[in-house]
């Protein structure tokens, strides 16, 4: 992972990035793989290289729904800015691949002495903030077709490839959805020519045309993050 690096990481100052990466470990994160639960404690932080992380918000009765996304870009344990070990949201694998990873208590002690580090955070949680907050107004407002499309620019743009994989279970879980909504929309989405999709196998053809067919909420993330971040 030596060449290719986590975008957090990559912000600070080349002091500052060199001790933070000293104290962390390169890991493989697996499809699938859980990676904390609500209310139990931040064990580990975890900055993706090129794996990515969905947050989940779960409800009683219901499998949940997605609120964010992670990765490249950002990190899993934002939380600990303020101070709280306290996981918000279920995390899961949504993108196999490398990640860094560094124990809380050393994390926290980093958190204290690097300003930079401290300042990189918070507004890498206004960031999170804002995706939470357009997620929630996506699903309330926006069709399945658009919040599909969204769904899959922000997989893409963390894949960091046109082709990736996700299964139609998987996609009604993430969007709260059931799965004939799921078929339904992906199948217009092909039709349209912008998507191919087998058995769990989605590439995107036409990126213009699916930046078209969504929302605006991708482009109000994408803003935010690039307002903030770069």
């Amino acid at each position: 992972m030596a060449s290719v690096e986590n975008h957090l990481i990559e912000l600070l100052p080349r002091k500052e990035r060199l001790r933070l990466l000293a104290l962390c470990e390169p890991v493989q994160l697996t499809l699938a793989q859980v990676l904390c639960e609500p209310g139990s404690p931040t064990r580990h932080v975890y900055f993706p290289v090129d794996s990515f992380i969905s947050l989940v918000a779960l409800v009683e009765g219901s499998p949940g729904v997605e609120v964010g996304m992670v990765g490249r870009e950002g990190m899993l344990g934002a939380q600990l800015a303020l101070g709280v070990v306290t996981a918000p949201l279920h995390a899961v694998v949504q993108g196999a691949g490398g990640s860094w990873r560094i124990g809380t208590p050393a994390f926290r002690r980093e958190l204290a002495r690097s300003l930079p580090l401290q300042r990189g955070l918070d507004r890498y949680l206004y960031v999170l903030m804002a995706q939470q907050a357009a997620s929630a107004a996506c699903l309330r407002f926006h069709q399945t077709t658009e919040r599909l499309a969204r769904w899959l620019l922000m997989s893409q743009d963390r894949a960091h490839s046109d082709h990736f994989h996700v299964t139609h279970e998987f996609l009604a879980y993430m969007l709260g959805m059931r799965r004939v909504g799921i078929t339904a929309a992906a199948k217009a989405l092909q039709r349209s020519g912008l998507i191919e999709y087998h058995r769990g196998d989605v590439t995107v053809l036409d990126r213009p045309g699916l930046e078209a067919a969504t929302c605006s909420c991708y482009a109000t993330d994408r803003k935010t993050y690039a307002q903030l971040l770069h």
